[in-house]
């Protein structure tokens, strides 16, 4: 377990400054080196003309490579922080970088400030950053309703999950974390090209989600002081075993509808609908970003509590 004092200053690091666009300019975050990593094998061993077992079997490879580059980096920065003056604050700055709270907050913003001012133009370029989603055509509701589902879904795969994991395994748990949901994030889809040399990846990044994902509800649960029958009744309906926790919590907290039919690539997914409320105006969106920025707080005060009381 990693002293929670540690996973508290990493979440104000990265809380207080994120990963700078200068810092990015010079050295691009780890998960941009991951994302290159992945993409190279992918091409290289995800051929359409191999059976269907073949390429299940090398994107099972794939993953267990990229492990194993991310267990050995998150060893070597471990080792060397223990032989260091003051470590502890290597590995803080270290594992900064695998949180989004910041980030994600200043994303969902722009869209809202865009619909603040009436310009759906803006508020569906902003929108394109954070959802994988057609934007194109969406009006303010639909504007909104994606913004919302993606603050509540990247709350846990973002905030979350990564401290959790962080907390238990340290900089190993943290980089594994990262890197498995980088590798769904990027081939574990259901298209042809995916479906088998991906198989791995995504059900790797459900096994690690499942105990996080219901933690981020419920956190949104009680911090919203609404939400926990509509999270409990509709979450099961998603096709994944965890996104649904997050996003039906939200729904609930705001009492609103969130999911629905949408257009990915130009394809109709008829998804299921969480809540009974009327659909999210622009105002809900704001209530959103408050009831996100509460339950960080109550992830912070967690880790402070636990501070208090560690015993090494």
């Amino acid at each position: 377990m990693t002293n929670p004092w540690i996973v508290c200053g990493a979440l104000a690091v990265e809380a207080a400054i994120g990963y700078p666009a200068a810092a990015q300019r010079l050295i691009p975050h780890p998960v941009v080196g991951i994302g290159k990593l992945i993409a190279a094998l992918e091409t290289r061993l995800n051929r359409d003309a191999d059976p269907e077992s073949l390429r299940r079997a090398l994107g099972l490879c794939t993953l267990v490579v990229i492990m194993i580059v991310a267990m050995v980096a998150a060893h070597a920065a471990t080792f060397i922080a223990r032989h260091m003056p003051l470590g502890s604050l290597l590995v803080i700055a270290v594992a900064s970088l695998g949180f989004a709270q910041r980030s994600l907050y200043e994303h969902v913003a722009a869209v809202s400030r865009a619909l603040d001012r009436g310009s759906l133009h803006d508020a569906r370029v902003n929108l394109a950053h954070i959802v994988g989603r057609d934007v194109e055509g969406l009006d303010a509701g639909g504007i909104t309703a994606a913004a919302l589902e993606s603050l509540s879904e990247s709350f846990n795969d973002g905030v979350v999950a990564p401290v959790f994991w962080f907390a238990v395994a340290g900089l190993p748990g943290l980089f594994i974390y990262k890197t498995v949901n980088t590798a769904d994030s990027m081939i574990g889809h259901m298209e042809p090209r995916w479906r088998a040399f991906g198989w791995a990846a995504a059900h790797t990044d459900d096994l690690l989600n499942l105990i996080p994902a219901r933690l981020a509800g419920i956190m949104i649960v009680v911090v919203g002081r609404s939400g926990w029958t509509t999270m409990r009744s509709d979450a099961p309906k998603h096709a994944s075993p965890n996104a649904g926790w997050p996003e039906a919590a939200m729904a609930g907290a705001l009492k609103v509808q969130l999911g629905g039919a949408a257009t990915y690539d130009g394809v109709l997914h008829n998804r299921p609908i969480f809540g009974e409320g009327a659909r999210p105006t622009p105002g809900d969106l704001h209530r959103g970003l408050h009831i996100y920025i509460r339950a960080c707080a109550v992830l912070w005060g967690v880790f402070a509590v636990g501070g208090l009381l560690w015993r090494p």
